[in-house]
């Protein structure tokens, strides 16, 4: 009897394996189709998983531009992937075609973050009308609330102050974590999601950012006082929702408004403190250009007053630095994906609707055919002959178009007023017997540096 059954179960078998080979089959129809890019070729079901190394997916793609050119194709299971590379093809790709690729793909693990079908933030939403109130709303208030004047100015020099005093009484050190590879997976295949208790193991210590949001949303809708002037986003946010009450079609919304306030506080939190950590590495990794930078510091602000804005047009070399560890850290390499809402055609291939692609920002500012020393900590990258401020247009690291980072301004603020109030104040060094720190980031999506330590002294 368990022969028979055993034997009956033969037909299922091959069935199956015949149903699934011929939708994958399917899947990769348009990979025949006349001027689609070229690339490996892919695995059955699994795609090309298994050929690219998701614990470093920027060699990887380094590697496939190599033999395949600036825009090639991969195979993620059943989703197509398009990669785009080298500064004329991104820029083609975000600019030129900016309407037609400013979409995002779904991605299934987001609503394990509270996105659905009534929230969808404001990063990674879909490119629609939703969108675009979410993005005039954000860039509005921000202005509202001082990005670009005097008065936000003050508060991250507030900050700047606050952050020197915490170096006088200690050091610390930075840890970066390996998810990308499980949520690759889990993006690709979305039924593990199902698996209890996978995805608060996939999000470490995330669950605690969202109860610290979720605090103060509610704190704010508490003692939120509609005839007064808002306080801040948050307020300006439930003023809108107000006004939205009785319109299903508006995005201000109670869900939407914990995520937006998530977008911002993640994208500019975790992006500005990864980058100042990297400046500070870079400052002890290269002390001439450390005491230059103070030089700089010393002629134009001096020691006392804390730096303004204002100093920048008189510091050409402290800018070049700030805008070189940006490029040498790159530490969005992979940008953020986009998906095509009709058929493009960039650099003489067909692109189809509703393809992923991965404009890789990691080639534009590595490009050997624009940067001097692209693999290098090379300040004079953003110096002329005379010493004066320049920046390529290769400098891409806030992306490019619809989607470029709506808080590409307050980040160059902070970055200049944090790392000037840092330098003004401490000379930083390798910690006596310490080995030398190395330069290579750790990839997690975000690039981090390898954890290290530091000296402050006191100047």
């Amino acid at each position: 009897m368990e022969l028979l059954t055993g034997t009956g179960l033969w037909p299922v078998a091959i069935f199956t394996v015949i149903f699934i080979l011929l939708v994958d089959l399917m899947h990769r129809r348009q990979r025949w189709t006349s001027r689609y890019p070229p690339g490996p070729v892919p695995w059955p079901v699994l795609g090309n998983l298994l050929q690219v190394d998701l614990d470093n997916m920027p060699y990887s793609l380094y590697k496939l531009q190599n033999r395949y050119g600036d825009v090639f194709s991969l195979q993620m299971a059943w989703k197509p992937v398009v990669v785009i590379s080298g500064l004329k093809a991104v820029r083609e790709v975000l600019v030129t075609c900016g309407e037609d690729t400013a979409d995002r793909p779904e991605m299934p693990i987001l609503q394990h973050r509270g996105y659905g079908q009534k929230a969808k933030g404001v990063v990674l939403a879909p490119y629609g009308p939703e969108w675009r109130e979410q993005r005039r709303f954000s860039v509005s208030t921000l202005r509202n609330f001082g990005l670009g004047k005097k008065s936000l100015e003050q508060w991250v020099t507030e900050e700047a102050g606050h952050l020197c005093n915490a170096f006088t009484a200690q050091a610390g050190s930075r840890k970066a974590y390996h998810i990308l590879r499980l949520l690759q997976v889990l993006n690709t295949f979305p039924i593990l999601l199902h698996i209890p208790g996978l995805a608060d193991k996939v999000f470490p210590g995330q669950k605690t950012f969202f109860t610290m949001v979720n605090k103060l949303v509610t704190e704010h809708k508490r003692t939120w006082d509609p005839d007064q002037p808002p306080r801040d986003l948050t307020d300006a946010f439930l003023a809108e929702m107000e006004k939205a009450k009785g319109n299903p079609e508006s995005s201000f919304n109670e869900a939407n408004l914990h995520l937006v306030v998530l977008d911002l506080f993640g994208a500019g939190i975790v992006t500005s403190s990864i980058t100042l950590t990297w400046a500070l590495l870079l400052m002890i990794l290269h002390p001439d250009v450390q005491c230059r930078v103070q030089q700089e510091i010393d002629e134009v602000i001096g020691q006392v007053r804390p730096p303004e804005m204002a100093d920048l047009a008189r510091m050409p070399y402290t800018n070049a630095v700030i805008h070189e560890v940006q490029r040498f850290a790159d530490i969005v390499p992979m940008n953020l994906p986009h998906k095509t809402s009709r058929d493009i055609e960039v650099q003489g291939f067909l692109i189809p609707k509703g393809t992923t692609l991965i404009p890789n920002l990691s080639s534009v500012l590595k490009d050997e055919t624009v940067w001097e020393k692209p693999l290098r900590f090379h300040p004079e990258h953003f110096l002329d002959a005379q010493g004066h401020f320049v920046k390529p247009e290769a400098f891409m690291p806030f992306s490019a178009g619809r989607r470029a980072c709506l808080g590409e301004p307050l980040a160059r603020m902070e970055l200049f007023l944090f790392f000037t109030c840092l330098l003004q104040r401490f000379s930083f060094s390798v910690p006596a017997g310490q080995p030398q720190p190395s330069d290579y980031g750790v990839f997690s999506f975000l690039v981090s540096p390898s954890p290290y330590q530091l000296c402050a002294f006191t100047r």
